[in-house]
């Protein structure tokens, strides 16, 4: 390592998006693809198209196999995510890629490469207008899924990460799912890629097998040599490219402190999050994905204060059926009980996330057709769902929950079509419980200006803090140009969910918060003291909070909020909670 200086070589640091947490230090592996950059497009003979369609059909068939193999050989720790891999295979038909691809060929008369190109380009420019990080980043699904499909045309082969026999970390410019689920744990050390994000369906795979990386490098594999030595710091999203001696010494001190932190806050977890005097704080998860459900119960989950349906109706070429729908919902409720089990109605737009939709393009779709307006002006849609939470909650402690609340009037209807969905499923004789909390997300303004009447007409409010944020102060948290701008903790925050937890307590509700700000550590002692009954958040993330509320006096918490509320800018407020807090946090969430 010390030759890497003796020859000149500087220290480089990257940095990019942490995809999963934790410390690894080793050999950089470069995972060098074939490219299938330079495509060529070619007419074809009205007598041969059928011949170049077949050709298309073929490359698509192989890899939907080598795929279907792939998920045969997946390994245990993978095991709960292999339907991101079932989806990738329910792409290779998809309608938007596989049909239109063969409909360009045919109309355009072109080869199979350049129609699939200019089909998946189209596609790629839809989804880029998609605000919505989770949504935003499907396009990254169907890039792998094409490029698997264009490698079969051109003839070159794909990645084998099974086969790598070296005790490495990988660097690549992209990962599929597929290829990350086929990451052998005790030969890789961790990945790092030029692009995808958090919300990548490889990002999750990561966090699934808890695996350090870190994304959206943008140039890494073009920095990076084989066999350079690398530090990745998945928890800051860094990468250091040629360390200094003595920073692989911290490193290493890092990773042996951090190691020995997880392991002992995660044998912990299980145990309530309880104050220093006896407040004891329901600490709950959130899923998109039923099989994510094994981490809320390996980290000690209070329940489910957030599942996202939204996956159900990604990748696939029609509304799914309402026997489907319970079939999933089932899964999870039924493992859950008695915990209860927080099912978020349909959180998506229908012009872009849902393509075999045929509603009309939006400019701004943040802000357009999406979550509650969309299932109130498709009551059909709404209805299935509806219908398949009032039959499950007969199985188990089951709530519902409404996104995007912006009135009273939208309340008024979700509850009246709640109703008819149980009246129907009553004429039908099928088993149902409509004696269930409903509930509605706080995330946008007008929420919190009418908290006091909205309050009136539900059992719970979750604070959905990501938008509250993004709608409050006007910030994209997508947009690079302002995402630092993005902050929890601006005063105009805090004293939105510290109104809207007054009207919860003055009305006798509870109030939970599943934004990113829930299972943020440093806004734990802030939260505790305006006297939030449920946080919801990432699995991985619970160890972490439960060990501070542990490290936390609830009347404390509320004498320091005092103090908070007097403070006038973000800064301000950062500042005391280290200063107030700094040392509790660092030894409990950072093992420094």
């Amino acid at each position: 390592m010390s030759k890497k200086h003796m020859s000149g070589s500087k220290e480089i640091r990257l940095t990019g998006i942490s995809g999963s947490p934790g410390i690894c230090i080793g050999k950089a592996y470069l995972v060098d693809r074939e490219g299938v950059d330079v495509i060529e497009k070619y007419l074809i003979p009205q007598g041969k198209l059928t011949k170049e369609v077949n050709r298309f059909k073929s490359a698509v068939k192989k890899a939907k196999d080598e795929l279907a193999e792939i998920i045969e050989d997946v390994p245990e720790e993978i095991q709960q995510q292999i339907h991101v891999l079932e989806a990738h295979k329910a792409l290779f038909k998809d309608k938007m890629i596989y049909h239109k691809t063969i409909d360009t060929i045919k109309k355009e008369q072109i080869n199979a490469e350049w129609a699939l190109k200019k089909v998946v380009s189209d596609v790629k420019e839809m989804f880029n207008e998609i605000s919505d990080p989770y949504l935003k980043g499907r396009v990254v699904d169907i890039t792998h899924v094409s490029g698997h499909i264009m490698r079969n045309l051109v003839g070159t082969n794909d990645i084998n990460i099974a086969d790598i026999d070296k005790r490495v970390i990988l660097v690549a410019q992209d990962l599929s799912p597929a290829e990350a689920s086929q990451i052998q744990l005790e030969r890789i050390k961790g990945f790092i890629t030029d692009r995808g994000g958090k919300a990548s369906h490889t990002g999750i795979i990561a966090r699934t097998i808890e695996i350090p990386s870190v994304l959206g490098l943008g140039n890494a594999s073009t920095i990076i040599k084989n066999d350079d030595i690398i530090i990745v710091d998945g928890t800051a999203g860094l990468v250091i490219v040629h360390p200094r001696d003595e920073t692989i010494i911290h490193y290493e001190d890092r990773n042996r402190r951090y190691e020995e932190f997880r392991a002992e806050i995660t044998r912990e977890s299980h145990r309530p999050a309880e104050t220093k005097d006896g407040l004891n704080i329901k600490v709950m998860g959130n899923i998109e994905l039923p099989e994510e459900i094994v981490s809320v119960i390996n980290y000690g989950g209070d329940g489910i204060g957030l599942f996202r349906t939204e996956f159900l109706y990604l990748s696939r070429n029609s509304y799914p059926a309402e026997d489907e729908l319970v079939d999933q919902f089932m899964d999870v409720v039924e493992i859950m009980s008695p915990n209860p089990v927080t099912i978020r109605t349909l959180d998506i737009n229908g012009d872009k996330a849902v393509m075999y939709d045929n509603s009309p393009a939006e400019e701004n779709p943040a802000m357009g057709l999406r979550a509650i307006r969309f299932c109130l002006k498709r009551p059909d849609v709404f209805m299935t769902q509806l219908r398949a939470i009032l039959r499950v909650a007969a199985m188990g402690n089951v709530r519902i929950m409404f996104p995007m609340i912006s009135s009273i009037d939208e309340v008024l209807d979700a509850k009246r079509l709640l109703n008819e969905a149980a009246e129907s499923l009553d004429k039908e004789g099928i088993n149902f419980n409509s004696d269930i909390d409903i509930g509605i997300m706080i995330e946008v303004p007008s929420a919190v200006v009418l908290a006091n009447e909205l309050a009136e007409m539900v059992d719970f409010f979750s604070i959905g803090t990501n938008d509250l944020v993004q709608y409050s102060l006007a910030i994209d948290r997508v947009n690079t140009q302002v995402a630092y701008m993005f902050q929890s903790l601006h005063p105009a925050v805090i004293r939105m969910v510290q109104n809207v937890i007054n009207v919860g307590r003055d009305n006798n509700i509870k109030v939970a918060m599943c934004g990113e700000m829930a299972g943020d550590p440093t806004s734990i002692p802030i939260l505790l003291g305006m006297g939030m009954d449920e946080l919801s958040m990432n699995p991985q993330s619970m160890p972490a909070v439960k060990t501070v509320i542990r490290t936390l006096n609830s009347n404390e918490s509320k004498m320091f909020l005092k103090d908070i509320l007097k403070l006038n800018t973000s800064a301000e407020i950062i500042r005391m909670v280290q200063d107030t807090y700094g040392d509790t946090l660092s030894e409990a969430v950072y093992a420094e």
